[in-house]
């Protein structure tokens, strides 16, 4: 369900989860298995919105675009969506979970929305990284937000953590928690045990947007492809929440949030604001985002 009460209250401290996993590229049975054994691990743990890694269920490292082809499934009709949402529905739970999603002819990557009610929606990857550009096509759905009793929820997918765009455009459209299911890979420069670029990027559109944001990330070494672990939460404020998760481990990690602090905490001081300081006189609220997305 997309958003549509803007004066919907959410719970007062709701606790967040990432699942930091390590899918084996067309193993999708057992991927999904795995996933919501973790999934059960975080909702034992009182999570009420789980996060997934990107493409969780088939891995990542494509041969060709016909494997992608034969290993991506419609959504939500396909078996990982249905055992998705119903693990969402069985633990009460709101899940986002990064698929493989076929369409007719089409690809994307993508990521399904499921909650206690049942499939909420769908996200596609706005920006595509590398040889995604072989499999997939663009996003074609714009960045819909999900209004739930947490608060309102936006969707991003790796790559798209790299254009601030994103996370201001969630924000303006009322989104308190953006879950990013990704599959980091080392940035040019990075080293083993320095900084994360995706870290100081999720920081700052954290920070500069009053955003909670739940990045969940994959570990493991696949087709000769290294990625980075270390699955972060990162507070509305823009200071760590919790992990940063290990480099090479399953995780489960866990943080509580208050959304209704963390809108009244975009008011920096007396005199500033990070949405209503914006100069729209000079440039527009929504960016020149597409009309058909500003009606989502």
């Amino acid at each position: 369900m997309q958003a549509s009460d803007p004066q919907r209250s959410p719970a007062t401290v709701t606790w967040v989860a990432s699942v930091q996993m390590e899918p084996v590229i067309g193993e999708v049975a057992a991927n999904i298995t795995r996933s919501i054994e973790l999934v059960e691990q975080a909702a034992a743990k009182g999570a009420r919105l789980v996060v997934l890694p990107e493409l969780a269920n088939t891995g990542y490292m494509f041969e060709s675009r016909e494997e992608a082809y034969a290993l991506a499934e419609a959504v939500p009709e396909g078996p990982s969506s249905q055992a998705w949402i119903a693990a969402a529905q069985r633990l009460g739970v709101y899940l986002v979970a990064g698929i493989a999603e076929r369409s007719g002819g089409r690809l994307y990557n993508a990521a399904l929305v499921a909650g206690p009610e049942g499939y909420l929606g769908t996200y596609r990857k706005l920006h595509l990284w590398g040889d995604e550009n072989l499999y997939f096509e663009a996003g074609d759905l714009g960045l819909p937000v999900f209004d739930t009793e947490l608060g309102r929820i936006g969707v991003a997918i790796c790559y798209d953590g790299w254009f601030p765009e994103v996370y201001r455009l969630l924000a303006v459209r009322g989104a308190d928690i953006v879950a990013v299911p990704t599959n980091w890979v080392p940035m040019p420069g990075q080293t083993r045990d320095g900084p994360v670029m995706a870290h100081a990027l999720t920081m700052g559109g954290a920070h500069s947007n009053g955003l909670t944001v739940v990045c969940a990330d994959r570990v493991g070494t696949e087709r000769g492809q290294p990625f980075v672990g270390r699955s972060l939460i990162v507070g509305s404020q823009g200071w760590t929440a919790a992990g940063p998760a290990s480099i090479d481990q399953e995780e489960v990690l866990l943080a509580p949030i208050d959304v209704r602090a963390s809108r009244r905490a975009r008011q920096l001081n007396d005199f500033n604001h990070v949405l209503r300081d914006r100069r729209r006189d000079i440039y527009d609220e929504q960016l020149g985002a597409a009309a058909s997305l500003r009606q989502r």
